[in-house]
């Protein structure tokens, strides 16, 4: 038995699955569908059931109505057999309107899209940081005073935050010139809350960080990623290195952790049986 115990919470994090329409390729050579739909069959076949499935955002390229109708095709089915709540976050490629309708079956308007899930005790806030018509994120007056209304009262577990733009740094300059901007008046509202994690995308890679004392993750996309060893100033993306991020929430500690998306070649494996006697023999004299 684990000296932590089990998680009282298990979430899933995907970022950045950039749908399209029906026929076509994410840049003539990315099959978005096909990926999304391999993590959830990898993530069945496993038996891993999540309480919650957070989309922080860029879930369509170009922000049009079929692509969400196709997201959804792939998302609810997957989320009702693994018993898992699903939660759509706006990122930048994203249009409100088209979002609003084709996910939540709301208003096709230009409201930002900003609400709070229970999650079994564990709330999760979701904050709409897109600009409409641009790429870089700000978050509003009037959506700093409602999180600030909403973090007043502490959630049983705690709090996690999401978001499409993280607050951290960017590493090249394209991504830099598209990060969330005034960073420091979010850094205040969040400073002494209750919140245990920042949940973000829009990189197309994983990275952690601290914002006002506070974790950040940001996850990988599954469509396709940055490549972070090209000169400063340049951008490369590339098919590989997709990956999706599983969140374990304890009662004094989260865990964020990276799972690549595809399978990579066995270099030995064991049963549970097994394992036991493996302990044994690597404790033994003179090993």
């Amino acid at each position: 038995m684990s000296q932590y115990g089990e998680p009282d919470h298990y979430i899933l994090h995907v970022s950045d699955t950039h749908f399209v329409t029906d026929g076509t390729l994410l840049h003539d050579s990315v099959d978005s569908d096909a990926n999304l739909s391999r993590l959830f069959e990898r993530l069945e076949r496993a038996g891993r059931r999540p309480e919650a499935i957070v989309f922080t955002g860029d879930l369509a390229d170009r922000g049009e109505p079929e692509a969400y109708v196709r997201l959804r095709r792939i998302v609810e089915p997957a989320a009702e057999r693994l018993g898992a709540k699903v939660i759509w976050v706006m990122g930048n490629h994203d249009a409100r309107p088209a979002f609003r309708s084709g996910l939540l079956d709301a208003e096709p308007t230009q409201d930002s899209v900003d609400s709070v899930v229970d999650v079994n005790g564990s709330r999760i806030i979701v904050l709409d940081s897109t600009v409409p018509g641009h790429h870089h994120g700000l978050i509003s007056d009037e959506q700093l005073a409602w999180l600030t209304g909403v973090l007043a009262e502490p959630a049983p577990h705690g709090t996690l935050l999401a978001l499409h733009h993280p607050p951290v740094p960017g590493l090249l300059d394209a991504i830099e010139s598209v990060e969330l901007k005034e960073q420091h008046r979010l850094e205040t509202v969040l400073a002494g809350t209750d919140v245990r994690g920042i949940l973000a995308g829009h990189l197309h890679f994983s990275t952690t960080c601290t914002f006002a004392g506070i974790p950040v993750s940001v996850a990988s996309a599954t469509c396709y990623t940055q490549d972070l060893l090209v000169d400063r100033g340049s951008i490369r993306g590339q098919d590989g290195a997709q990956g999706f991020n599983m969140v374990h929430v304890y009662r004094d500690r989260v865990l964020h952790t990276v799972v690549p998306l595809d399978v990579s070649p066995t270099v030995y494996e064991m049963t549970a049986d097994e394992i036991p006697q493996s302990i044994e023999q690597l404790t033994a004299p003179g090993i």
